[in-house]
């Protein structure tokens, strides 16, 4: 059966002059990690990109990193399995992040702080303690959240271009992709990121549009409709029925999780944030990217349920693997869209949209690296050391966590054996984090009596939302949708930052930062 799926994905039009492209686009990223070393002389410059992204620069470094390949591959897993009714996920990412653009709810307040991290931002405003606590709920959530993110570039890699007939090609590629990620991304941190950010944005929008013009043309428009509405019924097109596989308590999680905290909350946007002009760069930048960060979602969706439509209607070889019927064991379905594209896309084009998807997943990996080594070096090791470390010692020590880091998520890619939707894990790795750190960003910018006690009590609060994972729930007996333990977790945060507060108050509001005093309340700032 192994070597029959094999001989069926390995079927592609992948060429050696694909290769070639491919091999060229991913040459010239590594040139540009060498050539943007120079500028890196500090803190600011590495993880900051001296704090002079502007608007244009700044939507295209975001989109380009939010939109990994890791993103295309998890919403195409969506859109195989959910239909068009994926497509709530891409509309409220886009509404919620035009809200913030408008209001700057959140990130317009953290950039006036001029801090480089969200924890370095809790230090300001409640105490060291809370920052040493809140990087390490934010390097353990956001380490967790990337650990399959090689894994699942590696497997379109392989998918495409018909590796996976090859039993060895797997490890091979995650340790190739991981060995080129982290060269350049040691070499020129932010600058390096920022540069590349926008190259792969101009080639991964190019690429995916192509492709979803190909897909129409080669399944067909009615065809797409026709073949979900009678193999998925109304599931396939509305979110809320309680037959599919959303449901009224999965959208108000997207809300939140692929909302708000995609683009306010989680520190790889966030960054771009901090590193912009000025407060209303960011505001800016958030408005325009709403359409980007809605796309992002939307294309990789419906190249999903092309996928579907194909495998189940005109690829019967294919369809055997996928939807195997009663008693037989399913190919993997993050497959199905490499394996379309691999059929679909003639050779030379296939190149360019796999040196595209490459792209992707470096910018992604990138901006993760850097992002969670730099939390590691600025808001647990340095504020724990009794002597302050010098801009060189702070590089080299956020360039031995990239290096750590990446070995991490190597050796688990291998090792996870979670059933888990890869979105559905990210998203409930991701709340061991953003869950506690949304209280206690809301408590700290628009709540003057938001004490320190409530906000280490509020991030603590975070690490309940590890029982929404499958091998997590296997273990305790429980059967809860890691929907549900994600909302739950994010009013227990809530909950227990305003107790928190309230029962164990700083000892005088003098205390305080001055620029925490008098405060706006939040209804007046929304």
């Amino acid at each position: 059966m192994q070597d029959t799926a094999a001989a069926v994905l390995g079927q592609t039009n992948f060429t050696p002059f694909d290769w070639v492209i491919v091999l060229v686009y991913l040459s010239i990223s590594l040139v540009i990690g060498l050539f943007v070393r120079k500028y890196v002389v500090d803190m600011s410059n590495y993880i900051g990109a001296g704090r002079a992204i502007g608007t244009c620069l700044g939507i295209a470094t975001m989109t380009g990193t939010e939109m990994g390949l890791v993103t295309v591959m998890y919403s195409a897993q969506k859109g195989f399995t959910g239909g068009f009714a994926a497509f709530h996920i891409a509309l409220v990412a886009g509404i919620v992040t035009f809200l913030v653009g408008i209001s700057g709810f959140i990130v317009a307040k953290l950039r006036d702080t001029e801090v480089l991290t969200i924890p370095e931002y809790y230090e300001k405003r409640f105490d060291r303690k809370t920052r040493i606590l809140g990087g390490i709920m934010l390097a353990l959530g956001g380490i967790l959240n990337m650990g399959l993110f090689l894994k699942v570039g590696s497997i379109f890699i392989v998918g495409v271009t018909g590796l996976s007939a090859q039993g060895w090609a797997l490890p091979i590629v995650m340790s190739t992709l991981l060995i080129l990620v982290l060269v350049y991304t040691t070499l020129g941190g932010m600058f390096s990121v920022v540069v590349t950010d926008y190259i792969q944005f101009v080639v991964l929008s190019m690429g995916l549009l192509v492709a979803t013009g190909i897909a129409i043309q080669f399944i067909g428009w009615d065809h797409l409709f026709e073949t979900v509405a009678s193999q998925m019924g109304s599931a396939g097109f509305d979110p809320l029925t309680a037959e599919g596989n959303f449901g009224t308590e999965y959208v108000l999680w997207m809300a939140f999780t692929a909302g708000l905290v995609s683009c306010a909350i989680w520190p790889t946007a966030v960054a771009r944030a901090l590193a912009a002009k000025d407060s209303t760069t960011v505001r800016k930048q958030y408005m325009l990217s709403s359409v980007s960060f809605m796309v992002r979602f939307l294309v990789p969706n419906f190249l999903g349920i092309a996928a579907f439509v194909y495998i189940s209607t005109q690829a019967p070889d294919l369809k055997a693997l996928f939807f195997p019927g009663e008693g037989g064991q399913a190919v993997n379905n993050l497959y199905a869209m490499p394996a379309l594209l691999g059929r679909m896309l003639p050779p030379g084009l296939l190149g360019l949209i796999s040196a595209a998807m490459i792209a992707a997943f470096m910018s992604t990996h990138d901006s993760y690296l850097l992002a969670w080594s730099s939390v590691i070096t600025q808001d647990i090791i340095a504020p724990l050391r009794n002597e302050a470390m010098s801009p060189a010692a702070r590089i080299k020590c956020t360039r031995i966590c990239i290096v750590a880091i990446g070995l991490y998520i190597l050796y688990w890619g291998l090792a996870y054996k979670g059933r888990d939707d890869i979105w559905d894990y990210m998203a409930v790795t991701g709340a061991i984090y953003f869950t506690g750190s949304f209280a206690v960003l809301l408590g700290g910018l628009y709540w003057k009596r938001a004490s320190s006690t409530g906000a280490f009590m509020a991030l603590l609060s975070g690490i309940f939302a590890v029982t929404g994972l499958g091998p997590v729930q296997a273990l305790l007996g429980w059967n809860v949708s890691g929907e549900r333990i994600g909302l739950a977790t994010v009013l227990l945060s809530l909950v227990i930052m305003v107790v928190g507060s309230l029962l164990f108050p700083d000892r005088a509001e003098a205390d305080q930062p001055v620029e925490n005093q008098n405060m706006p309340q939040l209804a007046e700032e929304l």
